[in-house]
């Protein structure tokens, strides 16, 4: 193990004193002067090593002394500026700046918002539209369907009304024929009737044509004459 030196030593706690520093740096920003000129050491005794930092510049905060602050510029030049020139917040043209900017965002996000609320809107007329004419169209289906159910039982009832007819039709041709048939068997009896009828009016003319002679009184000789 090497012995621990003085040099050694002074080494050891510069670093940790600059891991502290580093743990412990935060944002800070030039306040509203114009230009914040960066020194080497903390004193305006100490050479500039970067010039003119414009208002509004973040630094970052090292370490700070009576009256001065070490900082880090975005160019990553590390020295010393006026305490009394730094703020904790952005200056006020930058926060302006900065609401600006977010004014303007938020008027375009309200004019984007505006967009959609009016192609949503119109998109729900024109559902609600479309519902109305699905609506009225669906009435008129249950309508249609309606007749063509009263027509089909109309249908129905006409078809039975139609078969009921053809078989009472049958039945009365049924009928007819039966009545037709005892009709002629009538007709033929009668005709036989009047043949025997004819027969016996001929029949019985010829038999008192043979009597009548016969119950004439015969004409006597008179004797006495």
């Amino acid at each position: 193990m090497q012995p621990v030196t003085p040099l050694r030593l002074a080494l050891s706690f510069l670093i940790i004193f600059s891991s502290i520093s580093v743990a412990q740096a935060r944002t800070v920003w030039v306040d509203d002067q114009l230009y914040l000129p960066v020194r080497s050491g903390a004193g305006t005794q100490f050479r500039i090593i970067e010039n003119a930092v414009p208002s509004g510049t973040p630094l970052e905060l090292i370490e700070t002394q009576e009256g001065y602050s070490k900082v880090r510029t975005p160019k990553g030049t590390v020295g010393w500026v006026s305490s009394q020139y730094i703020s904790q917040t952005p200056v006020a043209k930058d926060q302006l700046a900065r609401a600006t900017r977010e004014l303007e965002k938020a008027k375009q996000d309200v004019a984007s918002l505006r967009e959609q609320l009016s192609a949503v809107t119109e998109e729900r007329d024109t559902l609600q539209n479309t519902e109305n004419n699905l609506s009225s169209r669906t009435k008129n289906l249950q309508d249609e369907l309606t007749k063509i159910k009263s027509i089909a039982a109309d249908s129905i009832n006409l078809e039975r009304r139609n078969r009921e007819l053809r078989e009472e039709n049958q039945r009365l041709q049924n009928d007819l024929e039966i009545l037709t048939a005892e009709n002629e068997r009538l007709e033929a009896g009668r005709e036989s009737d009047f043949m025997l009828l004819g027969a016996g009016l001929v029949f019985g003319g010829v038999l008192l044509a043979l009597i009548i002679p016969m119950l004439k009184p015969t004409r006597k000789t008179d004797n006495w004459a």
